[in-house]
């Protein structure tokens, strides 16, 4: 009996760890200012603010992850030319494991970028004084997504369209929708242990 308290002591304390502890969030900051950045830029050209896609941060991530691998050159640095950078045989897979396909993502555009440190104002630049600009004025996207690793960082734009939406495939859940589902799993298994506890202990 003892140790059943004991089990059930722990079991509540655990509980409560885990249902006051909140999600555990990375801070990218230089992804949060070149959004910001972007956004500045579109909006004194008068187009649309960029809102956020998490399929497409996903993607970007994913993206990014490859590039990593990649040394930053004359032609990769802190001026990167678009159509110069490293191709993946695997871009399928890489849309598979954010739940996309290329029906849902051809219209959109993928543009990577690699900035020793990966310094602010150098990344902005990169992206709004070079070729990607003529995407960043193109009034078609409507969503970004943006992911980085090591020297490398990665914007990805969505459109309002099917073909560039990057809206995931029918029946398929993201990161985010797994890690809900869990969430609310061990919020019911603890709110029965504390049912349970209540009655042993009173």
């Amino acid at each position: 009996m003892a140790s059943f308290h004991l089990s059930l002591v722990f079991g509540l304390v655990l509980c409560s760890i885990l249902l006051l502890s909140p999600p555990v969030k990375c801070d990218h900051d230089e992804e949060d200012d070149l959004y910001q950045g972007i956004n500045k830029y579109r909006e004194s050209l008068n187009l649309t603010s960029l809102t956020k896609n998490e399929n497409a941060n996903c993607f970007a991530d994913k993206i990014a992850d490859q590039f990593k691998k990649q040394p930053c050159t004359n032609t990769t640095g802190a001026n990167t030319v678009p159509g110069t950078e490293p191709q993946f045989d695997n871009y399928p897979k890489l849309l598979t494991k954010c739940k996309l396909n290329i029906s849902n993502t051809r219209d959109g555009s993928v543009m990577p970028a690699c900035v020793p440190g990966l310094v602010s104002t150098v990344v902005l630049t990169n992206f709004t004084q070079s070729l990607y600009s003529q995407n960043l004025n193109d009034s078609k996207y409507a969503g970004i997504g943006i992911g980085s690793e090591d020297n490398w960082i990665v914007v990805v734009l969505t459109t309002d369209t099917s073909g560039g939406s990057f809206v995931p495939e029918a029946g398929s859940g993201s990161s985010d929708d797994t890690a809900n589902l869990l969430s609310k799993i061990g919020l019911v298994y603890c709110s029965m242990l504390l049912l349970v506890g209540s009655v042993f202990l009173f």
